[in-house]
């Protein structure tokens, strides 16, 4: 940090596993990653190639090398594991893995009806070979899953063998774990965290007011994902206390250990 400032929640060291902040990548040059790493880098601790960007995007393995230079492991969204999947192509996948050194992988069934029975085995095959986080609801505003089956979905998930389980909301934070409108589903959050551990999950929360939400909630060490590379730096001040949504909410924090 440039200066010193008393009594700001304390942050966990990287790698962490918790207050972990994944950043959604949707098509970077290589030069808007290295701008971003310049500045943002010390607060990302992973990427996401968002959905099946890796097909289509340029110098892929270039850009890949950039994110790992800088010591910061990236992975393929979700949907290029369905895409694979639906394709009958599963061998294909892992082999695009090992192909650019992949060491996470991202199990997902948002876009596509899988029997959960096989994404578990999915999950689990993937364990052997890199570090699975899997992800829990559905891209289709209208598909509404109740809480307890939120539960568990993700407790098997975990059981599986997947490292964390990712909240769904997709790019535009109005789905799944949020109403159309973006707001938070907090009875859902609420019911969940009574099962889950919460440095287990990681809620995608792509709108500032989601992140403000859920940093008063569970403090400056909640994982937070699908962020955009520009939004980084304004996040970090967020779980810092540093920015008015959040200024008097840590001066005013008790010791609560569920949260900091």
């Amino acid at each position: 940090m440039n200066y010193t400032l008393n009594n700001l929640p304390e942050r966990e060291s990287k790698p962490r596993e918790r207050g972990f902040t994944m950043a959604m990548d949707k098509g970077l040059s290589i030069r808007e990653v290295e701008d971003f790493l310049e500045v943002a880098g010390d607060y990302v601790d992973i990427v996401k190639l968002g959905w099946a960007t890796s097909y289509v995007v340029p110098n892929l393995q270039k850009k890949l090398d950039v994110y790992r230079a800088a010591g910061i492991p990236t992975y393929f969204g979700g949907t290029l594991f369905e895409a694979f999947v639906v394709r009958n192509q599963f061998d294909d996948y892992r082999r695009i893995l090992d192909k650019y050194n992949m060491t996470f992988a991202e199990v997902s069934d948002g876009s596509l009806e899988m029997d959960h029975g096989q994404k578990c085995e999915y999950i689990q095959t993937l364990a052997e070979q890199v570090t699975v986080l899997s992800e829990v609801g559905s891209k289709d505003a209208e598909k509404i899953i109740p809480p307890y089956m939120w539960i568990r979905l993700m407790q098997a998930e975990l059981d599986a063998g997947a490292w964390k389980v990712i909240g769904e909301a997709r790019e535009g934070g109005n789905v799944g774990l949020f109403r159309s409108t973006g707001e938070v589903r907090s009875g859902l959050v609420e019911e969940i965290l009574t099962k889950i551990p919460f440095e287990k999950i990681l809620w995608e929360a792509p709108q500032k007011a989601q992140q403000v939400w859920f940093i008063k909630l569970l403090g400056a060490n909640v994982n937070l994902g699908n962020i955009a590379p520009s939004e980084i730096i304004p996040l970090e001040t967020i779980r810092l206390g540093l920015r008015g949504d959040t200024f008097s909410h840590f001066l005013e924090m008790d010791n609560n250990p569920r949260r900091g």
